[in-house]
């Protein structure tokens, strides 16, 4: 791309995520951002939005205060509060706290007053009489507000947080409500999610699609880009606040993740002084410890962590399938077993300071580490007619490793309320290492041949962001902001080969190769934001973004060459319109496009034998796929039931779609590859609610469902390319109870479900899991100890997969022995006090690139997550 084009787009664009603070009854900011124009003492708004008369009287008295939970002690965002003359009783004035819960009325006249504090979910809140003189200025100082057990929406009952909350722009999984997915990962709880599957692999769907984008505190890192699955199992679920779920995502996002953006959110220590957090827990499947440190004081906070969690697990695998080759029909047979020894770790040190009163500088640098190791025998047999052409039995060790590391530098400055300037920028790496070792051994057992493959991946991000974000008056917000990508993908590969104990030579039937992919991203957006006073808010925004890709190929019997891959450009439009209606119901609807690009797994043409029989090789040269989405969605609360329901559907042309033809090599072989040859058109419906049924007992959990049709291309017996189809319905659902004891005892009963759903050449297997959990507070609640059981009725799970094309058919049948029984324990040193939240610069998300293979279902679009968006 040229220089003068990249350098216009990183200082253009335009965005907008209004949150106008007034509409405290839309239950947080409209339009999902960080906080919106508020109305400060304009009368006219007053009068509109408050009904505080135009002529209000006016002096130089001020006055502010911060709004906090009760229970959790996070700010309250967006919470009305009146300002009441105790002679006449009436609202003589009134605001809305900001997005760190403070708020400040000046220009006040002298007088006998009082404050009182409103908002859904809590319980009004009148503070004690006070009189302010000329000049006065009264701070309120941190005010706590109660949650109101009648109501149900962002809060539960007794001031417990609900573990599922709708906000304007996401829906919040409140992860550190769950007891038990404790000891386990990010995928435990990802289980546990609205709108979400993880499959018996840890990969991760929405809506049935797993074009997603997955950040982690609002940040992309690169393994996460190589492996959803693999990054989910480094990130402990103890150390998980929140999860977040995008499903239609604004201009201010990249444009990127198809099927939407799910945002993990870390606990973060918002507390003054020092304290270490300790997690440990100790399973029949894994045991895990984690260190949390942190220090406040003053301007500057530091917090350091270190985590580690070691697997154990079993698995086997029955695979029939037959192949077309010529006239005659070859059929294999094969039996597995596999023994599975994972190792993660992650180590995150992270500052912030403030610089300035409206200026702050905030750096965080996460390592992760991942060590798979996996022992598999798999006993073959494969047929030509019913003549028996060979028997094998190998005995594999894989090897996936990878380390990561992600840093960045975040600087926020800050004009006036709503109006601010942010430069972000970051450094993401990771290295990844896919080796196999193979023995190939005879009926008898004795070694007759071996065969390695050596793989090195890297996968490198440097990012440069600016945002700008401004008021125009009182009740729209205008954002803009440029952003450039510049990543590089390597991979490197070879395969040796013996015969018995002879050393390991290349392989001349699989040369070595590499692939150098650079790829350069150059973005700039727009969005404006406008609250009506009938309360309809309209967020309409574009995204421009701008492609390069340069990418060589090359094996030690060709020569480097340049591979075919045009630049592109995409403008992305995005409307979202939300109502909120009387009792607090709120609809919303909304329109976007969405790209996806390819992810390194799908791009990398290391073709991997570790299993001969399903050899998956990716294709450098894909191209970006195109989803057009809509959405409909309704909320309410009805008495004690909080209930959310939407419909969806979604258009992806030139789908990446996983494609399987018979190897040429290998009787009975079939070769997995990517291909843009799909169409997917997919249409369906989600409800979930959340209920009390007493102070003490509450109910959650929902069903989702969706029909999809998928038309792409595969070979038939002459060579010829045909096109083919394929269509179904997948259902979903899961359910969770959670009951508060005496003397702090809980328990929760969790239970989830997937169907089969359709694949382009077949149906992939449903699967379910249920678990129990029951946890008793420490003294003081300085920590807890708990045990739970996963599957503990049977001996695992079962997963049928078949596959169908002209050219063959495949049952695979995959048991997961994931029957556990966890013990686990946190414990919390050090004296904390409660501090202000500070000024975070926001951060950069790089949501744009696809996934590793999952589902070929369908294509929902959903931004990442919570925080700021991109």
């Amino acid at each position: 791309m040229p220089i003068r084009l990249f350098l216009l787009l990183l200082t253009l664009g335009l965005s907008s995520s209004l949150t106008n603070t007034a509409f405290a009854q839309f239950g947080g900011p409209p339009g999902g951002g960080p906080g919106g124009p508020g109305f400060g003492n304009n009368d006219r708004q007053k009068k509109e939005f408050t009904g505080v008369a135009d002529d209000t009287p006016k002096g130089n008295g001020r006055l502010t205060g911060v709004l906090i939970d009760s229970t959790s002690g996070k700010p309250v965002e967006f919470a009305t509060i009146a300002l009441i003359s105790t002679k006449t009783n009436k609202p003589v004035d009134g605001t809305t706290s900001d997005a760190k819960g403070a708020f400040a009325m000046s220009k006040l006249a002298p007088g006998d007053y009082r404050l009182q504090y409103s908002f859904i979910g809590y319980k009004n809140t009148d503070s004690k009489p006070f009189t302010i003189g000329k000049g006065t200025e009264i701070n309120m100082g941190s005010v706590k507000l109660a949650a109101d057990v009648r109501t149900l929406g962002e809060v539960n009952v007794v001031g417990q947080a609900a573990m599922i909350e709708e906000k304007v722009d996401r829906l919040v999984f409140n992860a550190d409500r769950d007891l038990t997915s404790k000891g386990g990962d990010a995928s435990d709880v990802l289980k546990r999610v609205p709108m979400l599957s993880v499959d018996l692999d840890g990969n991760v769907s929405l809506r049935g699609s797993s074009n997603i984008r997955v950040l982690i505190n609002n940040k992309p890192s690169t393994i996460v880009a190589a492996n959803v699955a693999d990054a989910l199992k480094q990130i402990p679920s103890d150390m998980i606040k929140t999860v977040e779920v995008i499903t239609s995502p604004s201009a201010k996002y990249d444009a990127e993740g198809a099927a939407g953006i799910i945002n993990i959110v870390t606990k973060k220590n918002t507390l003054h002084g020092l304290t270490l957090n300790v997690d440990a827990g100790a399973g029949l499947r894994a045991s895990n410890l984690g260190l949390n440190g942190s220090y406040r004081q003053g301007k500057l906070g530091i917090t350091l962590g270190g985590f580690g969690r070691a697997m154990y697990n079993r698995s086997s695998s029955t695979l029939d399938q037959t192949t077309t080759v010529g006239t005659q029909l070859q059929r294999t047979s094969q039996q597995a077993s596999s023994f599975d020894k994972p190792v993660f770790g992650q180590y995150t040190l992270g500052f912030d300071y403030d610089l300035a009163k409206d200026q702050s500088l905030s750096a965080n640098v996460r390592f992760g580490t991942r060590n798979f190791v996996q022992q598999q025998t798999q006993l073959t047999n494969a047929y030509l007619g019913d003549a028996l052409l060979y028997m094998t039995n190998r005995d594999v060790n894989r090897k996936d490793l990878s380390n990561s590391v992600d840093m960045n530098l975040d600087y926020v400055r800050t004009f006036k309320p709503q109006q601010e300037w942010t430069i972000s920028t970051q450094y993401s790496r990771t290295g990844l290492v896919n080796n196999f070792y193979a023995d190939l051994l005879n009926q008898a057992g004795s070694l007759t041949g071996r065969q390695q493959n050596i793989n090195n991946n890297t996968n490198q991000e440097i990012t440069f962001q600016s945002d700008y974000q401004t008021p125009i008056r009182k009740n729209q917000l205008l954002e803009f902001g440029g952003k450039a990508i510049m990543r590089q993908v390597n991979s490197a590969y070879e395969y040796l080969i013996g015969t018995g104990e002879s050393a390991l030579l290349k392989d001349p039937n699989n040369p070595a190769g590499t692939l150098n992919y650079n790829q350069n991203i150059g973005a700039g957006y727009v969005s404006y934001t406008y609250v009506t006073p009938s309360k309809y808010t309209f967020k309409v925004g574009t995204r421009y973004e701008y492609t390069g890709i340069q990418a060589t190929q090359s094996t030690e019997q060709q020569a480097a060459r340049q591979l075919v891959i045009p630049d592109y450009a995409n403008l992305v439009p995005s409307i979202n319109v939300s109502k909120t209606l009387a009792g607090g119901t709120t609809v919303k609807a909304a329109y976007n496009r969405r790209i996806q690009r390819p992810g390194l797994q799908q791009l990398n043409p290391n073709p991997n034998y570790a299993n001969p029989q399903m050899v998956m090789v990716g294709n450098p040269t894909l191209r970006p796929e195109l989803t057009d989405n809509v959405e409909l969605s309704y909320s309410s609360t009805i008495k004690r039931t909080y209930i959310n329901a939407s419909v969806f559907g979604r258009l992806t042309n030139n789908a990446i779609s996983q494609i399987r033809i018979p190897s040429d090599t290998l009787a009975g072989g079939i070769i997995t590859t990517f291909q843009n040859i799909g169409v997917q058109r997919t249409a369906g419906a989600n409800i979930f609610f959340n209920t009390t049924l007493t102070p003490k007992w509450t109910l959650n959990g929902g069903i989702d469902g969706y029909y999809v049709y998928m038309q792409g291309q595969t070979p038939d017996a002459t060579g010829r390319s045909i096109t083919i189809n394929n269509s179904g319905i997948s259902l979903g659902g899961r359910l969770m109870s959670q009951l508060t004891l005496n003397k702090g005892w809980s328990a929760q009963l969790f239970s989830f479900f997937r169907g089969p759903n359709p694949q382009l050449q077949g149906t992939m297997g449903g699967f379910y899991m249920y678990s129990l959990g029951v946890r008793k507070d420490l003294a003081n609640k300085r920590g807890s100890i708990g045990i739970a059981g996963e599957n503990f009725v049977g001996n695992g799970v079962t997963m049928r997969t078949t596959l169908n094309s002209p050219l063959l058919s495949q049952v695979n049948v995959n048991h997961l022995y994931n029957s556990n029984v966890k013990v686990t324990f946190t414990y919390r040193i050090g004296k904390m006090t409660y501090e202000e939240n500070r000024r975070k610069g926001k951060s950069i998300n790089n949501d744009d690139v696809k996934g590793d293979g999952g589902s070929d279902a369908g294509a929902q679009s959903a931004p990442a997550s919570g925080g700021r968006p991109r």
